[in-house]
């Protein structure tokens, strides 16, 4: 964890930061945003961004099931820049190791911030979260990174991986409902769960972020290391950089599109299709955003998504910590109570028009919270 950085290094780039922003914009109130609207004005298509703004029950696909894989894919996009720069420069793996060790350490205690244990404690406390899982996912797609030197050796990796998680969703028998159920109280997530995660499991049979959803999500933060590898490669034009994404982006959506109708699409236990729909989609989506602002410049809307970017971890807990609903209600309502259903919109744009002043606070203050 560091302060009082620079926001930028030579290598950044623009369009990462602005992608980092875009999703997280959606957990900080975007989706809100598209739910107060479809209710004030029963539009028929802001009711279907709003239908997407809520996850699955179980098997399918909405946009809200991108937006936590997302966020994975871009750390992952960022470890070449991070780390294989540092190797390049002749920085010890020890060193870098200890690093992204250390960095894994802070986001489980920061999942556990998150969770609420400096609230009640660590009795039945739910151990797992959306930060311990990146965390564990980065370390480890980190130290693949790090401890190969080949695109080959990495992608065997990866389909080590994907095809070791298929293995057990398909193959382990789970006592009482045999083998290849894909259920939530038959799947082999919820009985490796139920017999190896500690303390309370959110949905009770299960945890969308348990034992096996960790290292099958590692696959994602795999895959947008490779991305990242096409980024920061000086040997291809940038119009090349684009096309590699794109069509990276179209096979891998088109394969999990194929494998579905056998192998489900299903976020809450991560199954080999999910994964490698969202990370096709997480290429498809660098590969816009990319284009539009490192290679077109196209740059005079990105700054209010950089700010939120630049600080995606400090706002993940503040919205977890400060009430910034109440303190929109307390300043707005005098506006918002007397119009209805689109008062909620107006205490929802004073959410995030909250949220977005302490982070440009931060932003201008120079202090940005980097684990």
């Amino acid at each position: 964890m560091t302060t009082d950085l620079k926001s930028k290094s030579k290598d950044r780039l623009y369009s990462l930061d602005t992608l980092r922003g875009f999703d997280m914009f959606w957990i900080i109130g975007g989706g809100a945003l598209i739910g107060a609207l479809s209710k004030a004005t029963g539009w028929g298509w802001v009711e279907v961004l709003a239908h997407q703004m809520h996850h699955v029950p179980w098997e399918g696909f909405h946009f809200e099931d991108l937006i936590f894989p997302l966020f994975m894919f871009i750390s992952g996009v960022a470890i070449p820049f991070a780390l294989t720069s540092r190797l390049e420069k002749g920085t010890e793996k020890s060193v870098l190791i200890r690093k992204v060790f250390k960095r894994m350490v802070l986001l489980v205690l920061f999942g556990f911030i998150y969770n609420g244990a400096l609230r009640d404690g660590f009795s039945n406390m739910r151990y797992p979260s959306v930060l311990s899982q990146i965390g564990i996912a980065y370390f480890f797609a980190a130290l693949i990174v790090i401890n190969t030197h080949t695109l080959k050796a990495r992608i065997f990796w990866l389909i080590g991986i994907l095809g070791g998680i298929a293995m057990f969703q398909f193959l382990i028998p789970v006592p009482g409902f045999g083998a290849g159920v894909f259920t939530p109280e038959g799947s082999i997530n919820a009985w490796i769960d139920q017999h190896f995660l500690p303390g309370k499991l959110i949905y009770g049979t299960y945890d969308p972020e348990g034992v096996l959803c960790i290292v099958s999500a590692t696959s994602v933060t795999l895959m947008g290391s490779f991305a990242g590898f096409i980024l920061r490669n000086k040997e291809f034009a940038q119009s090349k950089k684009t096309i590699m994404l794109l069509t990276s982006g179209m096979i891998l959506v088109l394969l999990a599109l194929i494998l579905s109708p056998v192998y489900p699409i299903i976020k809450n236990i991560w199954t080999v299709p999910f994964n490698i729909l969202t990370a096709g989609i997480s290429f498809l989506l660098i590969a816009t955003f990319y284009y539009i602002i490192d290679v077109k410049k196209w740059r005079g809307w990105i700054f209010f998504f950089q700010v939120i970017g630049l600080n995606s971890i400090t706002i993940y807990l503040g919205v977890r910590i400060i009430d910034f609903w109440h303190a929109s209600e307390f300043l707005l309502g005098w506006l918002a109570n007397p119009i209805g259903d689109f008062g909620k919109v107006v205490i929802v744009i004073g959410v995030i028009t909250l949220e977005w002043l302490l982070l440009y606070y931060l932003y201008k203050k120079k202090i940005f919270l980097r684990v």
